[in-house]
């Protein structure tokens, strides 16, 4: 997984003051967790923008006044109003000890369904995964090229040896949904040189009863 260097500096004041103070510098006051004491630091809001404004997992290193601290993000608090970033909260990791991570879901190919008139709906576009830190994945990666009308692509066809994914087998990733301009989906591969079959009156309407 690619890193984000931040290089920062240690809050000797953690009051209200302070972070106002800090907020109104430009900076972001933060706080990394799950070492042997809390380290609250702070650094440009600018340093954030490629680990907070892109669909992309990362981990961070944070040097924090010469301290380097590999961790990754686990909660960020926006400003109501005008979206400017007020605090964040990391988490520090261990090469030896696994940890859990939101990850993207790349969806690649191009579904038959899709292809014979169908819709593909990405129900989750994001997966909680479980590794070590140098197991985590930039992405998962979900190949929905053999989807017919009414398949689902389930959680379990992501599996990997390097990490675990922290949801139920039966998990649905995506699936691709019928619709009026949708045509049947041959069952056997081999005939697809012999051109889509219309669908039924009956298709439209089962269509729009769904």
């Amino acid at each position: 997984m690619k890193s984000i260097s931040i290089n920062g500096s240690k809050r000797e004041s953690v009051g209200k003051k302070a972070t106002k103070a800090l907020r109104n510098a430009g900076q972001v006051p933060c706080v990394i967790y799950g070492g042997d004491q809390p380290v609250h630091f702070n650094a440009p809001e600018l340093a954030f923008k490629d680990l907070v404004y892109t669909p992309n997992a990362h981990t961070v290193e944070i040097d924090v006044d010469g301290q380097t601290i590999h961790a990754i993000l686990q909660d960020i608090q926006f400003h109501p109003v005008t979206d400017r970033i007020l605090h964040i909260d990391f988490y520090q990791i261990f090469e030896d000890k696994p940890v859990v991570m939101n990850i993207p879901v790349h969806f690649e190919g191009t579904a038959k369904g899709v292809r014979n008139g169908g819709v593909l709906r990405k129900t989750n576009r994001v997966l909680r995964v479980k590794a070590l830190p140098g197991n985590l994945p930039d992405y998962l990666v979900a190949d929905i090229t053999d989807l017919k009308i009414g398949s689902k692509l389930y959680v379990s066809a992501l599996a990997s040896d390097d990490y675990t994914v922290m949801h139920p087998d039966n998990f649905v990733v995506c699936q691709v949904r019928t619709s009026r301009t949708a045509v049947v989906d041959d069952e056997d591969d081999d005939d697809e040189d012999a051109g889509d079959v219309p669908a039924t009156e009956t298709d439209d309407t089962a269509a729009v009863a769904e």
